[in-house]
């Protein structure tokens, strides 16, 4: 881990830039969600916020080679991901967790609830989690194997997550499995390899991050984003649900939540 190159004056202009994007793509989302009806539409944003960061980062900051790769890097997970909520949403309704979060007394009052507990958070939780970005634009020191082991961690966390993504998917596709749950291929090791894969992604970029002072210090970025993944609104919200399906509560039974182990016999 490498102290030379930081800019402290350049990492104030880059926090600052970067909340300005997260909070103009979240607004603006807020405005397509008012416009359809749809609160669903910040989940497609939220993958796309952080490649907005990562290269509004970047472009602020001294374009060195680490800001570079991790720009490149949040790109591919975040377009990939934007890409597949997108059509995994078209034709459905809204949300369910949205549904149970926001009061339903009138459309007025469930739209401001959502302007601070969907668009707010979200916003603030996109800059949060995205700082190993902000901070790495502040340094222009060489890339090491510090940042190598940060990459085979993000492909770590690309495979689970795009593989259980497209076996979910073709699992979902043949008519024969309408009513079984899904406990093949990642998913007979992981509940959630896609919320266990969207982890690792970004325990990867803070590694990449931490090879340069003072990248590691954003440690609590990727501890949030899979507290979220696995306890907030993600695996255990989703669960809270899957349970009452048939079949569910043996499978949680014999297979790990969240981190992959192998399956307990049936």
């Amino acid at each position: 881990m490498t102290g030379e190159g930081f800019a402290g004056g350049t990492l104030v202009a880059v926090l600052l830039a970067s909340l300005a994007t997260a909070a103009v793509a979240m607004g603006v989302t807020a405005l397509v969600a008012r416009r359809t009806g749809k609160i669903a539409v910040v989940d497609v944003t939220w993958g796309l916020v952080f490649v907005a960061i990562g290269w509004v980062a970047f472009a602020v900051g001294q374009h060195s080679a680490r800001s570079l790769l991790l720009a490149v890097l949040v790109t591919i997970w975040g377009g990939r991901l934007a890409w597949h909520i997108r059509g995994r949403a078209l034709g459905q309704g809204e949300d369910p967790r949205y549904e149970k979060m926001l009061p339903a007394d009138s459309q007025e009052e469930r739209w401001r609830s959502a302007l601070v507990r969907v668009f707010g958070t979200q916003g603030a939780a996109a800059w949060f989690v995205s700082l190993p970005l902000q901070v790495a634009a502040a340094t222009d020191s060489a890339l090491g194997w510090v940042a190598a082991l940060g990459v085979l961690v993000w492909l770590v966390g690309l495979t689970f997550e795009a593989v259980g993504d497209a076996q979910l998917k073709a699992f979902k596709a043949d008519p024969s499995n309408k009513g079984k749950v899904m406990d093949q291929g990642l998913w007979a090791w992981t509940r959630h390899p896609n919320y266990f894969g969207d982890s690792a992604i970004w325990w990867g970029l803070w590694v990449i991050a931490a090879g340069a002072w003072p990248g590691v210090l954003t440690v609590l970025s990727p501890v949030v984003m899979t507290y979220f993944l696995a306890f907030a609104t993600g695996a255990r919200l989703l669960e809270s649900e899957m349970a009452k399906r048939p079949g569910y509560p043996e499978y949680m039974e014999r297979t790990s939540m969240f981190f992959p182990l192998p399956p307990k016999r049936r």
